[in-house]
């Protein structure tokens, strides 16, 4: 999952790189608009972008691929059937 805001020229990296990774991968991206949601907000406006897998903080920031990897990869191992 991608916490993601309006005008964010992070996030719009973020959501490039997720694009790359999800065609490697094999998975289909999620994001969450936190523009107008107090919720949201408080919670992830000073660290957006923000992704999560299976809802642990894997990136903040920045995408990084390798770690991004291995999360994904222990999710899949840990899913029942082995897939997210």
């Amino acid at each position: 999952m991608l916490y993601k805001a309006a005008g964010c020229h992070l996030c719009f990296r973020a959501e490039r790189a997720l694009a790359t990774l999800a065609e490697e991968l094999g998975f289909e991206p999620e994001s969450v608009a936190i523009d107008g949601d107090p919720e949201l907000e408080a919670r992830y406006r000073e660290l957006i972008p923000v992704v999560e897998i299976d809802g642990e903080r894997v990136c903040t920031y920045y995408v990084q691929p390798e770690p991004f990897r291995r999360r994904f990869a222990a999710a899949q191992a840990a899913a029942p059937g082995g897939r997210l």
